[in-house]
């Protein structure tokens, strides 16, 4: 019997290699003909330790190569020549995504009836059905693996069910119900568990391996056994004449004492490194001291985790199993560690040790469980032309496809809402058939032509009335105007997404759907709209369309909503893996691809606590004592491979740790295994790590730096008088007295804002429509104190608000309010009915002044008065100005109105003085419709306020536009104003000022 190990601090698969080439592991078979090595068989986890294996023999000078498989692998060609002869041809294997959708109908079934509907707080969604029918699945592989049964959790029950609240009461009662289903599911379609074929494989082999090798060396390599039937295969073949198994760090110091104490479950050993060695002893029959180091030293790194990583009752004898100040110095020679203030940080900072070691001809491996910081460190390489990619892979629905999948259920979803539709187009994978440049020139003119200002209806509907609307004209005010061959074309792609969504829209519009259904809809559309792309995942996305379209009939039906949980739930366990040749010298793996790995530098991230090591949930249908009750282990045992692979990375001769200080937005803790190692070392060893780390920080933190940072100075532009405008409305004089600046990028930049894509319509619109209706009441002549009054306002507000499709519930409540709205101004109308001649609404002036200078407007309201005066009015859906600004002349367009209305300016009306100025507050509750007065300062009436204004605004325009003087920004700023103007940004306007609550500094 033959059992050794392979030491962390050893290069595993060179060791492995030497050690088969002197015979070491060879029990003495001959190896004087050429073709010995031939002869010899190593099993190894993993195929990528199968070819570094063979990279190693090479690298001996060997020409020919060891056979070299995998656990439970390249068997197919051997299976029928495997004893017993007379067994039956294994059955296909159920897929996960077909055990998962079979098992969705029957968690739907429980969510639905009385008991269910007790465990559940709320009624689960589907995706959450399919999520909780997945960790089903991954219970009953956990059942097969480990070799259990349903009988084992019923035989429970009875110990525990006083004890039980009605949730696992309830949870129980269906486990049994869905353990007892599912393999009488399989049976009737003859069908096994991959879990289950896995075993039975490996049992077949170890049953064999007398027969099948002989007395030819067999070595079993790197395993630790962690699943029962791969632990009888190493058994077998531990047994055979020549056979030979290698452990992968076994720590051969352990007496037998602590080798008994990781056996008991009172010391809680499941996340220790070395449990999962511990039970394959045992089931091999030997203990720790007979096994044969091959490492050919002690290490003192291997000694310092080992006692770092101890039971945490072995923890009390730290204190006299510290290694000496120089003990520990030899020992921690090439480990450092960063410690970064966030991922995003500790991606850059990681990339920038990567890339230095590239340089200097190193190879690299970059280990991490997640998969976020794989991306965002491949993206960091990216930027020194360094490519490389995830081996674990990308998860399909995060890969390139999958992106454009949703987009494209988004878009169905939202019934082609704008930002969705701009943000499909924008996709390059999206071409439909066309080129690139095509698509990208019709998003430009859907944009600007049909969304930005606009308001679609639903739909491809809505965007075809737009599209109708710009080409005829009809819609005013458009960031583009489109041309009847733009037409054409943009019609065009419209047919293509119509045809691209039919399926996926008639779907939708269904109570309920099935998952098959759905995938077969949305994959339609997706070779429609990505016709003509190389897009990566493709190929891994038409896999899984396949067998979702062989499975329609199977899963729960549910309502078509929140479709992109359920794509996720569906595409779990889908990765796609770059096919493009990258450089051998680096490498991103995730913890099972990193194992028996040995590089120059070995950088181990998301060294954080519920990363590495992950959670140790235990899952919605067992808890962690029922686990132990029925002989599963419990969820910590994750935490103990994690721990190993910590160890083994740990052994490498030069290692950096990263992790985090923030993970998103909460602070982070690190690993508990870094936490151990950091108390064991002493806090002067783990400053000294971290200060070799700071050096990849400090390049991190400087990379993207900048030397000096000035802030921009508040622009104030001195462009020639002859370029300024000499005209402005009533309402840009106000700008121009506040924002001179503003002026100048819209009249002589001629800048317009566009407005936000897909914006919704909010308070502002709803007033500016309400503002519309009494207008339209007004102009169109209506008499206020007639009966049909309200109701003729009820009417003009449903048409008016009839374009808001798109928000059809918000409207509704909007017509509603309106209602007080329209009472309150029939209540103002005829309160003053007696005093009005005639009223006016949306009245147009121009008032030329004689330095050469117009200043046109358009009044909301001008009423003529019994008494020859005129009353104007104005309607604000914003704040309306306060008291102090009216006084001090700092909101003219009233008073500028006024005086307009006295020099004859406004249209249709005679020359008269204004009587009075009142500005009507257009809101929602009780003040819908609030009138509040101008406010005087002392000892004004309102045409000597008027006349004030007038000399006041012509001092202003003599001095801003009539004579080379800059043009400042935000020279008297509004300080109630919450939103940007629409040149703040143009202007920098951070950059030189800082808002205090009511305080404004300019600097």
């Amino acid at each position: 019997m033959t059992v050794f190990s392979i030491a962390p601090h050893a290069k595993f698969l060179r060791l492995l290699a030497e050690k088969v080439s002197d015979g070491t592991l060879l029990s003495g078979a001959d190896r004087n003909h050429p073709f010995w090595l031939s002869d010899v068989t190593i099993v190894v986890p993993t195929r990528r330790a199968k070819s570094a294996l063979a990279e190693e023999f090479a690298r001996l000078g060997h020409g020919l190569l060891p056979d070299i498989r995998t656990f439970g692998g390249e068997v197919e060609d051997e299976e029928p020549f495997l004893p017993p002869f007379d067994a039956s041809t294994p059955p296909p294997s159920a897929t996960p995504l077909e055990r998962r959708l079979a098992l969705s109908n029957l968690v739907d079934q429980w969510a639905g009836s009385t008991a269910g509907q007790r465990a559940f707080s709320s009624p689960p969604t589907a995706g959450e059905i399919l999520s909780m029918a997945d960790s089903l699945g991954h219970l009953i592989d956990d059942l097969l693996t480990e070799e259990r049964a349903a009988a084992d959790i019923r035989a429970i029950i009875p110990e525990i069910e006083a004890n039980l609240g009605e949730y696992w009461q309830q949870t129980l009662t269906f486990l049994d119900i869905a353990l007892t289903f599912w393999p009488a599911h399989l049976d009737a379609r003859g069908k096994a568990d991959i879990a289950a074929l896995r075993g039975q494989r490996l049992d077949r082999q170890a049953q064999a391996a007398a027969l099948v090798y002989g007395d030819r060396p067999v070595i079993a390599a790197g395993s630790t056994g962690s699943i029962p039937a791969t632990a009888r295969l190493l058994k077998a073949i531990n047994a055979l004449p020549r056979g030979a198994v290698v452990l992968p760090g076994l720590d051969c110091t352990m007496s037998a004492a602590d080798h008994a104490a990781l056996l008991d479950d009172n010391n809680n050993p499941h996340g220790h490194p070395q449990y999962g060695l511990a039970k394959l002893l045992r089931l091999l029959g030997t203990s720790a001291q007979s096994v044969t180091e091959l490492a050919p030293v002690d290490n003192l790194r291997t000694t310092l985790v080992n006692r770092a990583l101890a039971l945490t009752k072995d923890t009390a004898q730290w204190s006299g199993q510290r290694l000496m100040g120089l003990e520990v110095g030899m020992a921690c020679e090439g480990l450092s560690v960063i410690k970064a203030r966030n991922e995003d940080e500790e991606g850059r900072a990681v990339a920038l040790a990567a890339r230095q070691w590239l340089a200097n001809d190193k190879t690299i491996g970059i280990v991490t469980p997640d998969r976020n910081l794989a991306r965002r460190i491949a993206a960091e390489l990216k930027r020194f032309d360094i490519l490389v990619d995830d081996a674990a892979g990308t998860p399909l629905f995060q890969s390139a496809a999958g992106r454009l999948l949703r987009q494209i259920l988004t878009l169905a979803t939202g019934n082609c809402a704008p930002i969705d539709l701009v943000a499909l187009l924008r996709n390059r994978a999206a071409l439909f058939g066309l080129r690139r440049a095509e698509i990208a020139t019709l998003a430009d003119d859907i944009e600007l032509g049909l969304l930005r200002g606009q308001r679609p209806n639903p739909g491809l509907v809505g965007l075809r009335a737009l599209l109708s609307a710009n080409v005829g004209k009809v819609t005013e005010h458009v960031a583009r105007r489109l041309y009847p061959n733009q037409a054409e074309a943009i019609e065009a792609l419209f047919l293509r997404i119509e045809a691209a969504l039919a399926p996926l829209l008639t779907l939708l519009a269904e109570r309920r759907i099935k998952a098959g259904a759905l995938a077969v809809a949305i994959c339609a559309a997706f070779d429609i709209v990505s016709d003509g792309a190389d897009i990566p995942g493709r190929k891994e996305l038409a896999d899984w369309a396949g067998q979702m379209s062989a499975l329609a009939d199977e899963g729960h039906s549910f309502p078509p909503q929140g479709l992109e949980r359920v794509l996720l739930a569906l595409m779990a366990g889908f990765q796609v893996r770059t096919r493009d040749e990258r450089r051998a010298d680096i490498a991103i793996w995730g913890q099972l691809e990193a194992r028996l790995q040995n590089p120059d530098l070995l950088i181990l991230c998301a060294l954080n606590e519920d990363k590495w090591p992950e959670t140790a949930d235990p899952g919605p249908w067992l808890s962690r004592g029922m686990r132990l009750a029925a002989g599963l282990e419990p969820p910590e045992r994750k935490q103990g491979l994690a721990a190993h692979d910590f160890a083994q990375g740990l052994g490498n001769e030069t290692v950096i740790i990263a992790y985090a200080d923030r993970v998103g937005t909460s602070p982070a803790l690190p690993s508990r295994f870094v936490q151990r190692l950091e108390a064991f070392a002493g806090e002067e060893s783990a400053k000294a790590w971290q200060q070799r780390g700071h050096i990849w920080l400090d390049q991190a933190r400087r990379i993207d730096a900048v030397a000096e940072t000035r802030a921009a100075g508040r622009p104030a532009p001195n462009p020639p008088a002859a370029l300024r405008p000499r005209q402005l409305s009533v309402t840009e004089i106000e700008t121009l007295m506040r924002s001179p600046y503003d002026i100048y990028a819209k009249h002589i930049l001629r800048l317009r804002q566009l407005d936000a894509l897909g914006e919704t319509p909010e308070a502002r619109e709803r007033g500016t429509i309400i503002h519309d209706v009494l207008a339209r009441f007004v102009i169109e002549g209506h008499d206020v104190m007639a009966p049909d009054a309200f109701d003729r306002l009820k009417r003009f507000a449903f048409e008016a608000f009839s374009g808001l499709e798109g928000i059809a519930e918000r409207r509704d409540i909007w017509l509603r309010r309106f209602e007080t709205a329209a009472r309150q101004f029939l209540d103002f109308e005829r309160e003053r009915n007696p005093e009005v001649r005639q009223r006016h609404a949306e009245i147009d002036g121009l008032w030329p002044l004689p330095t050469g200078f117009t200043l046109k407007g358009r009044a909301d309201r001008v009423d003529e008065m019994v008494d020859g005066t005129v009353h104007i009015l104005d309607f604000k859906t914003g704040s309306v100005p306060a008291p102090g600004a009216m006084k001090a002349f700092e909101a003219p367009q009233l008073l500028l109105e006024a005086e307009m209305a006295r020099a004859g300016a406004l249209a249709g009306l005679p020359p008269a003085d204004s009587s009075a100025l009142t500005y009507i507050k257009i809101g929602l509750g009780p003040e819908a419709f609030s009138p509040r007065p101008f406010s005087l300062g002392e000892g004004h009436t309102i045409m000597s306020a008027a006349d004030e204004i007038s000399h006041r605004l012509q001092r202003h325009v003599d001095l801003f536009l009539f004579r080379d003087t800059p043009m400042p920004s935000r020279l008297l700023p509004l300080k109630t104003q919450r939103f940007p103007g629409a040149y703040d940004h143009l202007a920098r306007m951070d950059e030189w000022t800082a808002v205090d609550d009511e305080e404004e500094d300019l600097f």
